[in-house]
């Protein structure tokens, strides 16, 4: 009677083992859904960003080409200071005993116009929509890789829920085993068997947790995010039957999914640059023109006032010495006029207005233009090497979309098989899993009672836990190759 009543405690021990859950941190979770997930990774998402980076290049490169079919333009400013003094030039003595200052303007305009620069803004804006191609692709392969980590990691914590219960099941079995060997009917055999069997499942569960966190930081290192503390992934998935049509996802793979998109866009910039390079054949039209001004002027002022004032002395002196030769022979004179010949106050000032002009008081300078129009002969096969080079480079692009059009064929269809056989591996797992479930409870029941030993009861819980964990990795496997699927197509399908 009382070895009775001591099996009926301890089986209501185990039973309440078995009721026990691993203990969680209390804390507040942060919930986050798949949609945040991948939101997240494409605002912040490092590699994504270098990629988006490349937007502004091109779009630079479009302005640029437009740029050029208008005139350049530039602007020179000069300032010249030049000691005076004497200086010897040819045998010539030159200079002036004043420092001499100076300053100029220049501002012109140049225009150059050929095929080649016709061509260029379509070229640009065809690189740009390839750019944008380019950032599409890449953030479809992000939206790809994120959803396949998240999945990864709902499977990890999916697993890991399964070892903790296989904790509380193993904690059941060890005190079922000593209840057995308390009444009579175990062994301390079975009673170290449960023993190392819990040991071994303790284990196998803190692996399992352990790769749970291993799992969301390779997630939020997709995001680009810092992980929060005790964040929970909390989107659910479910195993529908499909409605898709092969035929209808690979014509949608070939018309949109960004990594063709963005080779046929490189096909059309290889395209245009045959044609920019076929332009060089042709004529180049160059206009120039500008204008201009300058200031000369001597730092000390009585310098050009004292020098005009010797030039007009000398230039009497020798009018006067001119004139009166020919009045001394009776001819007509002008030896008046020479004697009137004199430096005014006036001529003075006008001298020295016009030396205070530096350094912005300009006199304009004779504008000019000029246009040539030239024709390219022969430059050693450059240009046609160039134009080989890229016509080359066009039928490359040419067999790029072939081969990228021939692989998402291969990709899709691949991905909606590898779809239909995971469907149905789902089916037959949860099958196999109930199944396994039924034959643990029907030998825990019969161990209870005797009827059985410790070491079937093993076989049977090793047999439930690999069917339910193949029944967890059919599940993921599942979503992870709709999920692929969804990429080869190049958009979501649900």
């Amino acid at each position: 009677m009382i070895r009775t009543l001591l099996f009926i405690g301890l089986a209501a021990v185990a039973t309440q083992a078995s009721a026990q859950v691993a203990p969680r941190d209390s804390t507040a979770q942060t919930s986050l859904t798949i949609e945040q997930a991948i939101e997240l990774a494409r605002r912040n998402n490092p590699e994504l960003q270098q990629t988006l980076n490349n937007r502004i290049g091109a779009q630079a490169a479009v302005r640029s080409a437009y740029g050029a079919l208008l005139p350049s333009a530039d602007a020179a400013l000069n300032v010249q200071r030049q000691q005076g003094g004497q200086q010897i030039f040819s045998g010539t003595s030159l200079g002036a005993s004043s420092d001499v200052r100076q300053s100029s303007y220049q501002i012109g305009l140049n225009y150059r116009l050929n095929s080649a620069t016709l061509i260029t803004p379509s070229l640009q804006r065809a690189n740009r929509d390839a750019v944008e191609a380019d950032i599409n692709g890449a953030t479809e392969i992000l939206r790809s890789n994120v959803s396949q980590q998240y999945l990864t990691e709902l499977r990890a914590e999916a697993t890991a829920d399964l070892q903790d219960s296989l904790v509380v099941a193993a904690q059941q079995e060890l005190v079922l085993a000593q209840a057995r060997e308390i009444v009579g009917s175990g062994t301390q055999l079975d009673v170290q068997r449960a023993d190392v069997a819990l040991g071994l499942q303790k284990v196998q569960a803190l692996q399992a947790r352990n790769q749970v966190e291993i799992e969301k930081l390779r997630l939020f290192q997709l995001m680009g995010t810092p992980q929060p503390a005790n964040v929970k992934l909390v989107s659910q998935f479910t195993v529908t039957p499909l409605n898709l049509n092969l035929d209808q996802l690979i014509a949608s793979a070939h018309d949109q999914n960004p990594s063709v998109v963005a080779l046929r866009s490189r096909q059309h910039v290889a395209d245009l640059n045959v044609s920019r390079e076929k332009g060089e054949y042709s004529p180049t039209l160059s206009i120039s023109t500008g204008f201009g001004g300058y200031t000369y002027g001597y730092t000390n002022s009585n310098f050009p006032v004292q020098q005009a004032a010797a030039q007009l002395d000398a230039a009497r002196t020798s009018c006067i010495r001119t004139e009166e030769v020919r009045a001394a022979l009776n001819l007509s004179n002008q030896l008046a006029a020479c004697n009137a010949m004199a430096f005014t106050a006036t001529d003075a000032a006008v001298i020295r207005d016009n030396n205070s002009k530096f350094p912005f008081n300009f006199t304009k300078s004779p504008r000019s233009i000029s246009a040539t129009f030239s024709l390219p002969i022969f430059d050693g096969f450059a240009r046609e090497q160039r134009l080989q080079e890229a016509m080359a480079s066009r039928s490359d692009a040419r067999y790029g979309v072939r081969a990228k059009e021939l692989a998402l064929t291969a990709d899709v269809t691949a991905a909606y098989l590898t779809l239909t056989t995971a469907e149905k591996t789902v089916a037959l797992q949860e099958q196999n899993a109930a199944k396994a479930k039924q034959e643990l409870k029907l030998v825990q029941d019969r161990y209870r009672i005797g009827a059985t030993t410790f070491v079937d009861l093993t076989e049977a819980r090793a047999t439930y836990e690999r069917a339910e964990s193949d029944r967890i990795s059919a599940i993921y496997d599942y979503h992870k190759a709709f999920a692929a699927l969804e990429s080869a197509v190049g958009h979501p399908l649900r």
